[in-house]
């Protein structure tokens, strides 16, 4: 596969959770408004330095041999405002750790997976679609699996938050996600499902749609 993924592959690969995308916290009524997405903590572990490849496959290493470890995962969603309108040119940035739980920064000692990024960036498009191809996030040393994610916004506050897996027995026991209340959980928790025909044996997908707050 290519390195450069397309957001429109992505969302493909993602028709496994096929219904229509829709943000969490949608209510009914003609006016309705969504629930934005919960902020988080930034965490200790965003680059020191963005590594010179910082595309939206975090798989595959540009100038590397062979692919990271761990399950592919194609992640999709869209960048939408509180009226459930597209947020165009949104700068989407996530970063997490490998399939051993190391991360890519000097901080964390650890023997990495060189075959896997650890950082990847995308640009909304017109209707505030993204997309990564990366890898089932795992828990470490007092986290549950997540993926951390930034996204700034012409005209607005930087919003940093981090993505939860739907059903993880360590949720619970995470402080992070344990200090959200339920409607601030339901705002960053995805379920998982098999990727669509066409992607690599046993990969799968999730849609995390990003509502960002007013300010």
């Amino acid at each position: 596969m290519a390195a450069i993924i397309t957001r429109r592959n992505l969302i493909g690969m993602a028709t496994a959770l096929s219904a229509p995308l829709a943000a969490p916290g949608l209510s009914t009524g003609w006016a309705a408004s969504l629930l934005p997405t919960a902020r988080q903590t930034e965490g200790p572990f965003y680059p020191v330095a963005i590594p010179a490849d910082a595309d939206n496959d975090l798989v595959r290493v540009a100038g590397r041999a062979g692919e990271a470890k761990g399950t592919i995962l194609h992640l999709a969603g869209r960048v939408l405002d509180r009226d459930g309108r597209p947020v165009p040119d949104a700068v989407v940035e996530i970063w997490q750790c490998d399939y051993q739980g190391h991360y890519l920064h000097p901080g964390d000692r650890g023997p990495r997976d060189a075959g896997f990024q650890g950082f990847g960036r995308a640009t909304a498009d017109a209707q505030g679609d993204y997309g990564f191809r990366t890898i089932r996030p795992v828990p470490y040393s007092g986290r549950t699996p997540h993926i951390h994610f930034a996204v700034l916004a012409p005209g607005r506050k930087r919003l940093v938050t981090q993505m939860y897996l739907a059903g993880e027995a360590q949720n619970e026991r995470d402080f992070l996600y344990r200090g959200l209340d339920p409607e601030a959980r339901k705002s960053v928790t995805v379920a998982l499902g098999a990727a669509s025909a066409g992607a690599e044996p046993g990969a799968l997908a999730a849609t995390f749609d990003i509502v960002l707050p007013l300010g």
